[in-house]
This record gives C-alpha cells, sequence and structure tokens, in this order.
C-alpha cells in the first residue's frame, strides 16, 4: 500500500482475477444483494493483509465471499465519479484516505453511514468516525532522525526543517502537501495555514536539502547515511526500522498530523448490507490487532489489545495523544494545485 498523500501520478485501473474474467465476458464486476462484496482497494501488501486479517479469518466463516477491484486511488476516485448517474455502482465499499474520502463526500457520490449496522463502531475512536467515511487504520507524521548522526535528538518539527541541517535533510516529493503543513506549524501556522512555512522552506533548500522522489528512495538516504533526519509516518519508520536502518522516531511538540486510511461506500453500492457486514468485520478487534503487528499502524478501536513494546514502537503515548491533530481537509482540498504549483515551481524551481 501506497501512503495516501495527495498523488497526483497515473495509475492503471487493473484487477484481481475475478475481475478480470468478468471484463473477459465484456461484463463489470458487479456485487449483488447475496454474499458476494466488490472492494475497490490498493493492490500489493495492503489488499494482502486484508485478506489475510480481515476476509479470511472475519467474513469467509459466515459466508461472505470478497471480489477486489484493485488500482490506485486516482483512478478509483474516477470511477466512483463517473458511475455517479448509475443506479448500481460496481463496488460495494472503496478503501481510501480520510483526505480522499473528504474529496469524495464534496462531490455528492458517497453514501451517509449507518454506524448502528456497525456494531463495532461502538468502540471506534472519535476521530476516525465521519458521516462518509470510518477510519481502518492510524499514524501520525513524525521526526526520523539517525542517531549515529544527530547527536542532539530533536523535540520539534522547527528542529528538524532548519536550515543548519544542510544535505543531511531529506525530503519527499510526493509528500509536499505533508512537508508544507510541518513547516507551517514549525514557523506560527496551523492545520488551516501553511503560509508561514514557506520561508523555511525555502531556506533549507538553499542550504542543500536533498529532495527525493519517494518514500522509497528517502528510505534507501537514509540507509546509506547520505541524510540523517526527515518527516514521516511513524508506521513506516517502524517498518524501516524493522528492515534494518538506523532511525529513531520523535513526536513533534508543535503536533502530530494523522494520516487515516478508512472505507467509504458508493452511493450506488449495489449490495450495502454487505459493505456493512466488511465495515463491522474491520473493525473485529482480531483484524485491528493483526494490521498493527504486520503493517505497523495504530487500531481505530478501542478495544484491541497491542503489546506493549508494539504499541511504543508503533504507537503515541497518552501525552502524546493529546498532540494528535486531523487534517484541515477542506484547506487541503481548496488550496492543493496551488500548493503543487507552489512546490514545483518555486521550492523545486
Amino acid at each position: 500500500m501506497t501512503d495516501h498523500t495527495l498523488l497526483t501520478r497515473r495509475a492503471a485501473l487493473r484487477g484481481t482475477a475475478s475481475l478480470a474474467g468478468a471484463a473477459a465476458l465484456g461484463a463489470p464486476a458487479w456485487a449483488d444483494d447475496n454474499k458476494k462484496v466488490v472492494l475497490g482497494t490498493w493492490g500489493g501488501d495492503y489488499s494482502k493483509l486484508l485478506a489475510k486479517n480481515v476476509e479470511t479469518p472475519v467474513l469467509m466463516p459466515k459466508g461472505w465471499e470478497v471480489v477486489k477491484d484493485e488500482a490506485q486511488a486516482p483512478a478509483r476516485k474516477a470511477k466512483i465519479q463517473a458511475e455517479r448517474p448509475l443506479r448500481r455502482g460496481t463496488t460495494d465499499l472503496q478503501a481510501l484516505s480520510a483526505g480522499d474520502m473528504y474529496e469524495m463526500n464534496q462531490a455528492g457520490v458517497l453514501e451517509k453511514l449507518d454506524y448502528s449496522k456497525i456494531p463495532n463502531a461502538a468502540h471506534l475512536l472519535p476521530e476516525m468516525k465521519y458521516d462518509w467515511g470510518i477510519g481502518h487504520i492510524y499514524s501520525g507524521k513524525v521526526i526520523l532522525y539517525n542517531p549515529k548522526l544527530i547527536s542532539t535528538p530533536p523535540t520539534s518539527f522547527a528542529d528538524t526543517l532548519d536550515p543548519k541541517h544542510g544535505n543531511k535533510l531529506g525530503i519527499i516529493d510526493i509528500q509536499y502537501a505533508y512537508t508544507m503543513m510541518a513547516a507551517g506549524l514549525a514557523s506560527g501556522g496551523s492545520m488551516s495555514n501553511y503560509e508561514p512555512g514557506k520561508a523555511r522552506l525555502l531556506d533549507c533548500r538553499k542550504a542543500g536539502a536533498r529532495i527525493y522522489p519517494t518514500n522509497e528512495a528517502l528510505a534507501q538516504g537514509l540507509k546509506t547515511e547520505e541524510i540523517a533526519i526527515c518527516i514521516m509516518w511513524k508506521a513506516r519508520a517502524v517498518q524501516w526500522q524493522n528492515a534494518g536502518i538506523n532511525v529513531k522516531t520523535v513526536a513533534a511538540k508543535e503536533g502530530v498530523p494523522l494520516f487515516i486510511s478508512g472505507f467509504c461506500m458508493p452511493k450506488n453500492a449495489p449490495n450495502k448490507a454487505g459493505g456493512y457486514a466488511y465495515l463491522d468485520a474491520m473493525l473485529a478487534p482480531s483484524a485491528q490487532e493483526g494490521f498493527a503487528v504486520d503493517m505497523g499502524y495504530n487500531p481505530t478501536v478501542k478495544n484491541a489489545k497491542v503489546a506493549p513494546d508494539l504499541h511504543q514502537r508503533i504507537g503515541f503515548s497518552d501525552e502524546e495523544q493529546k498532540r494528535l491533530k486531523d487534517l484541515d481537509y477542506g484547506y487541503l482540498s481548496k488550496n492543493d494545485t496551488a500548493f503543487k504549483e507552489w512546490w514545483d515551481k518555486t521550492f523545486k524551481g
């Protein structure tokens, strides 16, 4: 699964063998009112872990069949909107970031969820509950640093996005909005005002900060010690630590912007009962605990049990949880084009 930043790269729509078979017959992979659920999601590890932790152990014993419609988020969002005029769409649920769910809700294509049909939602963290979608897993934007190369641990985004680091500071190109967000918080801005951070970022760039095209490229920079400090999702940091990369994490004192990945239901979903069954299954404690172990993301329900040593690595202390900040999705949606233009023409240029 990719991190769900405000990606603009194109992605070809592809499906699983079940979908391919349907396409070969010239027909879409319709869900219906029986025990089949069609889920739009990313491919790769995320899809495999949904099968491992949600579908096989929780849904299959109850007779549900899950068909995957796999593609990156931009292609799936376009598909939902293209199917708006149809009485019956082709998917029952879509896996999207909270920002993308907000965007689809603004487009008027999502069902308002009835939480009374999701018993496990009684244990849902309040920050993970939206009218138009529901949080599945979450992490937060934190500071990563190499203790071998950084003698004084940073405590803030201001410490991190600082020209003093020169070319030892790494910045991810595709995470431009989150980098601008962190810089804004470090410079007196807010979750609804990133403007104060622009000057800070330009100073870092002039001092030699390195820009990496992807998360994976930045990980390689950390591994080779080309860079020593950056900002990144804590869940991804855990994955890198598991791979032997020497990094520690710090929850910035300015706040911890949230990354929430979840599910939403198109208004014209053919099998809404199946969609609700899936939503309830993915909130089951066992399913949530499995994702914590396998992927390093935090459960979104309070009754999931995570081992203390794992929680210390992937989670946040009581004090840090007070600094969790949900995104201003309206501000992001309204300004994303302008952010990208400034990033490409001014910051990178």
